[in-house]
């Protein structure tokens, strides 16, 4: 199954968003948190100090469930960086 699931991961799709507000570690952790949590979303990567947030996702996420998910955490997306 390891061997599977590595596999998988290389069919997988990695999407840049811009995001403004984030300013700590713990803005980071609220925006992963919520994008983490969209169907799909394998891992989340957020950088204050760039305003980017890197996800992988299994397929292409839609960008208004990432809006909705980054609203929630308090952020504001831009778009794809």
């Amino acid at each position: 199954m390891t061997a599977n699931a590595q596999t998988s991961q290389t069919d997988s799709v990695t999407t840049v968003f811009a995001v403004t507000g984030m300013t700590c570690g713990h803005c980071e952790g609220a925006v992963a948190e919520e994008i983490g949590g969209l169907a799909g979303v394998s891992s989340v990567k957020a950088e204050a100090a760039s305003g980017k947030v890197t996800v992988v996702s299994a397929a292409p996420l839609d960008e208004e469930a990432v809006r909705a998910a980054v609203d929630e955490a308090g952020y504001e997306l831009v778009g794809k960086a």
